[in-house]
């Protein structure tokens, strides 16, 4: 093949619980955009999360996803085979004076920290473990035998990228983000250090997820620069999410709004995919296939607003089963 490289997204589905219809929306634009733009699609099942985990969500993800018509060209790729990988990356980060071991418990952590950072109040963390210890070794002496967190040593300086949705976007890395976790106590790798490395060895140059990642955006930017990879920084396009009447993430406390609920009371994937194709700006539609809306969707159509679920949405939903 000569020319440009193909350019490659990916859908990330985590099993930690089933797809909801707020993820559902994300991976159709997300999908819309692939097959619009010629982009290839991996589906990579990021199933590092320990004991959140559910066992079978990975399948029942990919049945969701084949149900509605999104599809995708490699894969599926799961995290859990990769470790080894992620060690190395964390290895090589602590070596050349990048990352460091912090024996801070998350309560103490936060409470080292002072101005409230995210929805949930956590904070940046102040970097109370920063030089403190020469070597993970000792870090954990130091801790009575309790394996320490490696958290990544943020730079003070000023990142900035371009969202192909929401726009220009600035981060004081030091200040608003703080030394995150790279390693967890546990030993597993963090979802920051993870999706890099994964991202960074599949090729992927176009990144489409929720707003409630954004943040997330400088913290992975820098971990390329850190690992040298600084050229494969994907391009970003970052959508509002599907909230619920509270105005807060569409979860358990809104009702169930699990995918595999509407298959089971027998609504069909087409009046599913037109709801998530109004929500997506599309308009009122009665039933309709992702490959319907390739020709008529347009990232400029979307809100860019966050997308309230209403009980008149279930209820719409509920009532073509019945018809």
């Amino acid at each position: 093949m000569t020319g440009l490289a193909q350019r490659v997204t990916r859908l990330a589905p985590s099993p930690t619980g089933a797809l909801h219809l707020g993820n559902a929306r994300t991976f159709l634009v997300n999908w819309l955009l692939a097959r619009q733009r010629g982009w290839r699609i991996v589906l990579r099942i990021e199933d590092i999360d320990g004991p959140r985990v559910k066992r079978g969500a990975d399948e029942l993800a990919i049945e969701d996803l084949r149900w509605l018509g999104i599809d995708w060209d490699d894969g599926p790729v799961y995290q859990s085979h990769r470790m080894q990988i992620y060690d190395g990356a964390i290895r090589s980060l602590i070596e050349r004076g990048h990352a460091y071991a912090c024996v801070c418990t998350r309560r103490e952590a936060q409470l080292a920290a002072s101005a409230p950072h995210a929805e949930d109040g956590s904070a940046p963390y102040p970097g109370t473990c920063r030089g403190r210890f020469q070597s993970v070794e000792e870090a954990r002496r130091a801790s009575d035998g309790r394996e320490p967190t490696i958290r990544f040593r943020v730079p003070d300086e000023t990142v900035a990228f371009d969202d192909e949705f929401a726009g220009h976007v600035r981060y004081e890395a030091e200040k608003q983000l703080g030394d995150f976790v790279i390693r967890k106590a546990d030993g597993t790798p963090a979802y920051q250090l993870a999706v890099v490395v994964d991202d960074a060895a599949q090729g992927v140059s176009d990144v489409v997820r929720g707003d409630d990642l954004l943040d997330s955006t400088p913290r992975q930017m820098l971990l390329y620069r850190a690992l040298g990879l600084g050229e494969r920084i994907p391009k970003y396009i970052h959508l509002p999410l599907v909230v619920g009447p509270d105005g807060k993430r569409l979860a358990k406390r809104h009702g169930d709004t699990r995918l595999s609920t509407y298959r089971q009371r027998g609504v069909s994937p087409e009046r599913v995919v037109a709801l998530l194709a109004k929500w997506s700006g599309l308009g009122d539609i009665d039933r309709v296939t992702p490959r319907d809306l390739l020709g008529r969707f347009s990232l400029e159509t979307v809100s860019r607003a966050r997308i309230t679920m209403t009980p008149a949405d279930d209820a719409w939903l509920a009532e073509a089963a019945h018809a």
